[in-house]
Formats: structure tokens, C-alpha cells, sequence
């Protein structure tokens, strides 16, 4: 079985999470900082490649009402791009919460503040690609 990736976007940084083979574990991979789509789209279809992904959970920032606004438009654009570069099955995902739950286990943990701002994309991913797992039958 092929690996599935989860990412968490934002503007600046990407976090990334991939499974195991059996679809069972997540594990947070070293997030992307952004620099433009090409680029950004370049390291992902590279992540995709190295770790044999067959499919990409893109975070889908729905609003607290479950309507999409213009962050989840942004990232289904995102999502389609990646899907037509990387040539792999990309599905949104929704991530309500992800940041704030990913913020809450990071601080409950005691790390800094200054290393909890840099891991919270990175669980963010993580927390995105257990819940898509957790879904599935």
C-alpha cells in the first residue's frame, strides 16, 4: 500500500505528516518553508516521489459553520495544482481545530514557546493525516 501525505497550508510554512505502509502510524516530516508555488509544488512532488505517496491530504480550512470561504478556495486551488504536477490523487480534508489541538498538545508537552512555534505545522499535519486515518474502515 502506498503512503499518504498531509499537509498543513499556510501562507508561510507547509507542515508535512506521511504514513507508514499500512495506513496505521503518522509521523511529522520537517516542515517546508515557502518560498513560491513553483518551488513549493517542486518539494512536495520530491516528498511524494522519495516516500512512495500515494495519495496527498491537502487541510481544507473550512469556517466554524462548515462553510468554505476564501482560504478553503485557496486550497483546493493548491490541491489541484499539486495534483496535475505531481500526478498523484490529492483529496481536501477537513482540518477545523488541527492548529488550535496541535497549539494545545504542544504546549501541554512543556517544550518553548519558541520551539512550539516552530512544530505546530509539523503537528498540525500529523494531528490532519490521524484524523483522515481514523476515518477510514
Amino acid at each position: 500500500m502506498a503512503r499518504i501525505l498531509a499537509l498543513d497550508l499556510g501562507k508561510r510554512r507547509i507542515g508535512l505528516a506521511v504514513s507508514d505502509e499500512l495506513g496505521i502510524t503518522a509521523q511529522g516530516l520537517e516542515t517546508l518553508e515557502r518560498t513560491n508555488k513553483r518551488a513549493d509544488l517542486e518539494a512536495l512532488a520530491r516528498h511524494i516521489r522519495e516516500k512512495d505517496v500515494g495519495l496527498v491530504i491537502v487541510g481544507n480550512p473550512k469556517n466554524m459553520s462548515g462553510e468554505e470561504g476564501t482560504q478553503s478556495a485557496w486550497a483546493r486551488e493548491f490541491a489541484g495544482a499539486l495534483a496535475r504536477y505531481a500526478g498523484v490523487e490529492v483529496k481536501l480534508w477537513d482540518e477545523r481545530l488541527t492548529s488550535v489541538e496541535a497549539g494545545r498538545v504542544l504546549r501541554e508537552s512543556g517544550i518553548s514557546i519558541a520551539r512550539r512555534a516552530r512544530a505546530v505545522d509539523r503537528m498540525a499535519a500529523v494531528i490532519l493525516l490521524r484524523s483522515y486515518l481514523d476515518s477510514l474502515p
